[in-house]
């Protein structure tokens, strides 16, 4: 089973708000979920970001995997290490003639 933390949409119509939760990928974006971890309110002036540091590093150290977001989320909290490299090096691999 892979599971993923990643967020939830809830609120009204143009009034987002997304919960932090540990669920199934296979499991819809608005489906069922395993577990809640914090939220985030993006509309708030600034962003609201409220995180239960304890239970992401639990889920993080028994391998759950965060989407991009949410690692970018933690990672903003503190509740992760900041990587040194976020994304591989692009290189282009040029023909010689």
């Amino acid at each position: 089973m892979a599971v993923k933390m990643r967020l939830t949409r809830m609120g009204d119509k143009k009034s987002p708000f997304y919960r932090i939760v540990v669920a199934d990928s296979r499991v819809g974006r608005d489906g069922a979920y395993i577990d809640k971890v914090g939220h985030y309110n993006p509309i708030a002036q600034p962003a609201e970001i409220v995180v239960d540091a304890e239970k992401a590093k639990a889920w993080l150290a028994k391998g759950v995997q965060p989407t991009d977001t949410v690692k970018n989320i933690l990672v903003n909290q503190g509740v992760i290490p900041k990587p040194t490299k976020l994304s591989p090096a692009k290189t282009k691999v040029r023909k010689s003639k």
